[in-house]
């Protein structure tokens, strides 16, 4: 990845206005000092996504997404640090400094970009091909499948001659030598036929990259030829274990979720029907590096596969890995109907939505299955499901979630649900003692016993809503200070940054306090640029975006203020109090000396003209 001085980072970014960046994408509306528009990042009808000139940082109070000019570019468009400051500076007019790469490098990522022209020929000639005379029978194949033209055009659809040399002829003609296309996996080499075309009279379908580039293709053979379907071989740019087929498309959809088919045409038809949110995987069963590729886009999937046998393992297959990977995922039931593509044909885009409404819980799908295995009429087949379900109900490490779902398999299978969980408690001390761990019915423990866990905030839950309290105060000073400058000369007489707590907080209080003693001023959006880190971006903007409401006198807001300048500084005692070792006298006497400021303070009045006790 390449690396650019603090300098550089900065002058991209001041010469890069948040707003006029963002309203590329974003239909913004001034709304007094801050720009509003709905959210990219989640769908909702109210816009709650401000766009702050004066802070150059953008934030949702809506999903929390936050951040400066380089976090929206790189959420938006999925691009790295590196390839968000190349767009930005290029639109800025800012040279970069070249980035030193050995000989090995160069001749690598000069490689890669002959493949990417290669392939990126290689579908605007299919695509040539399928509207002249030549493609003939592809288009009417297409047009039989229900496609309009526009679609046809938005996806690249194009057709691969009959002449088995035709695409290897063309590229040679482009200047491309034999070893860079046998690379491509568009052409194969051999000593009696020479150069020939991987495919040949066949409807063809780009596979792109999330960037749009095109890195390889699948083909529906015209006529009885084998294979029917063929997709094109791994290559330098092409791994099909790390990309979905239309996710170049769906990343922009303001769907809360991802729809996940099995093939092109189910993606393709969905798309025109409306449903911008539908991928599929390449030819393969899902992998965990989909999974990856999808949770940065999403955090839930709604698994639309074909709803014949082969289509029910596959859902099976992939439930566990989206698990795995921390994603939500929902079966959509199609039946009588197989697959997407057919069930809109015949009943249309408004009864898919109503069955994506209705999508199933995929672990509910998942004992629904199980179901299948054991006949419930039988008592020793009834004890044998019950048995499995308890054991895959088990699995659930956390003790709410194992308990929400063994409420929700009792109220469906008619058990009751003290029976049900007694059973997962017994399967759950069986897999403990498997694995030498041990299971108290309410989480797994390590060292081979269970221990009884204390945890803060449990029971009234008064711990957690005063901890989020003092995140709000902290949060709210912040957002003060970064607002209005002028308030520094008061704040450090009452509070400095080792007050705020939490990694976080400290470190945006540090930066900005030191942006303040430095020039006089503070730049929030610089604090966002000190880490590449999209979850730290986020929680600095979410800092820095408070809500301060307005107050009806000039003395209502003197209060408000005072008061959260003194929880702030509480807490900071409190904790510091609790931490301190007996022997530490400095740290005591430096406590001694804040409880006594502490006590000054609270009988002043501070103002922002003036302090008086």
């Amino acid at each position: 990845m390449p690396f650019y001085s603090e300098d550089i980072v900065e002058e991209v970014r001041q010469r890069s206005d948040i707003v006029d960046v963002i309203s590329r994408y974003v239909r913004l509306t001034k709304k007094g000092n801050s720009y509003f528009g709905l959210c990219p990042f989640h769908n909702e009808k109210t816009g709650s996504f401000s766009v702050t000139p004066g802070k150059q940082m953008y934030y949702c109070f809506g999903c929390g997404a936050g951040g400066n000019v380089f976090t929206f570019l790189m959420e938006y468009e999925n691009f790295t640090f590196g390839e968000a400051m190349e767009v930005l500076a290029e639109r800025a007019g800012v040279a970069l400094p070249k980035q030193e790469y050995s000989s090995a490098q160069r001749a690598e990522a000069d490689r890669r970009q002959r493949l990417f022209e290669i392939n990126r020929e290689a579908a605007k000639y299919f695509y040539v091909l399928l509207k002249n005379g030549r493609g003939e029978r592809a288009l009417k194949y297409f047009k039989q499948r229900g496609l309009s033209d526009e679609t046809i055009r938005k996806f690249g659809l194009g057709y691969s001659d009959q002449y088995s040399d035709d695409l290897y002829r063309y590229l040679r003609g482009k200047g491309y030598e034999d070893e860079i296309l046998k690379d491509s996996g568009l052409v194969a080499m051999d000593e009696r036929r020479g150069g020939h075309d991987k495919f040949w009279n066949r409807a063809m379908f780009p596979i792109m990259d999330v960037h749009s580039k095109v890195i390889g293709f699948g083909g529906r053979v015209m006529g009885d030829g084998e294979p029917k379907y063929l997709n094109s071989p791994e290559t330098k740019i092409f791994d099909k274990g790390r990309n979905l087929y239309g996710l170049n498309l769906a990343r922009s959809t303001k769907q809360p979720q991802l729809l996940l088919c099995e093939g092109y045409m189910d993606v393709i038809a969905l798309h025109q029907a409306g449903f911008d949110n539908a991928v599929a995987s390449l030819g393969t069963a899902l992998t965990s590096g989909h999974a990856s590729l999808l949770k940065r886009y999403t955090k839930e999937v709604y698994l639309t596969y074909d709803s014949d046998g082969a289509g029910v393992k596959a859902a099976l297959r992939a439930i566990p890995i989206l698990r795995e990977a921390g994603i939500a995922a929902k079966v959509i039931d199609m039946r009588p109907h197989k697959d997407p593509d057919e069930f809109i044909k015949a009943l249309g885009a408004q009864a898919y939505q109503e069955r994506i409404d209705a999508a199933e819980n995929s672990f509910l799908y998942e004992i629904r299955m199980l179901e299948r295995q054991f006949d419930l009429s039988d008592p020793d087949g009834k004890t044998a499901f019950y048995k499995e379900a308890a054991e895959k109900l088990s699995g659930f490490p956390e003790k709410l979630e194992r308990d929400n779902y063994t409420d929700a398999v009792a109220s469906r299978y008619q058990i009751a649900v003290e029976d049900l969980r007694r059973l997962v408690n017994t399967c759950g001390a069986q897999r403990g003692l498997a694995r030498g761990t041990a299971y108290s019915g309410g989480a797994w423990e390590s060292g081979g016993r269970a221990q009884q866990k204390n945890r803060e905030g449990t029971g009234s839950g008064k711990g957690k809503k005063k901890a989020d309290g003092m995140e709000q105060s902290q949060k709210l000073l912040l957002t003060w200070l970064a607002e209005e400058p002028g308030l520094f000369a008061l704040a450090e007489q009452y509070i400095s940054p080792e007050d705020f707590t939490g990694e976080h907080y400290r470190r945006a209080a540090e930066a900005l306090f030191e942006q303040y003693r430095e020039s006089g001023t503070v730049n929030p959006a610089k604090i966002v640029s000190s880490t590449e880190n999209q979850e730290e971006q986020r929680a600095i903007a979410e800092i820095f975006n408070a809500t301060i409401h307005g107050t009806a006198t000039k003395e209502d807001r003197d209060k408000a203020l005072r008061e959260t300048i003194i929880r702030v500084k509480e807490n900071s005692i409190s904790q510091r109090s609790r931490e301190l070792s007996p022997t530490d006298m400095e740290g005591l006497m430096r406590l001694i000396e804040d409880r006594r400021a502490l006590g000054a303070l609270e009988k002043v009045h501070i103002s922002v003209d003036k302090i008086r006790v």
